[in-house]
């Protein structure tokens, strides 16, 4: 995906950009909490989250789960798409629920996806899915440590 090339935002988004970058409150109107916090109300901070989404200022609002936590799993694998294959493949890939992001690489693996599953089986599963819809190998690097970095940015 192509980012936007110009990005104008008022005072408002960029504060609200910067509050939800250091969590969400749990409770049972979420949305209304923010706006309480930053003078709004719920359904302001609803249509600018997805005003921001819909102008590709975001690309993804919602919560990271420590899948394996919760029984599941996650996987980084990639695949080497020849270029004149490369929309439909990564249409297919894309098709799949258990696909969580997808990049194009300017590398012999040439894209590069996540893959989530409830089960620690349904990994291997997904990847049979694919490589039966793409004809293509997939490869899969399993995670072997894992490092928390917080990254906020000032919008």
């Amino acid at each position: 995906m192509k980012p936007p090339e110009s990005v104008s935002l008022d005072a408002t988004d960029r504060v609200l950009i910067n509050a939800l970058q250091g969590g969400f409150p749990l409770c049972d109107e979420p949305y209304a909490a923010v706006g309480a916090a930053l003078g709004l109300s719920g359904e302001e901070v609803i249509a600018r989250l997805q005003a921001l989404l819909d102008r590709k200022v975001l690309t993804r609002f919602g919560p990271m789960y420590q899948i394996e936590k919760i029984g599941g799993a996650f996987v980084l694998a990639a695949l080497k798409v020849p270029e004149a294959d490369y929309e439909t493949v990564a249409a297919a890939v894309n098709a799949l629920p258990e696909v969580a992001h997808n990049y194009r690489r300017e590398h012999l693996l040439n894209m590069w996806f996540v893959l989530a599953t409830e089960t620690p089986e349904g990994i291997g599963a997904a990847i049979a899915k694919i490589e039966a819809a793409t004809g293509l190998p997939v490869f899969a690097f399993p995670k072997e440590r894992e490092y928390f970095v917080e990254m906020k940015l000032d919008a």
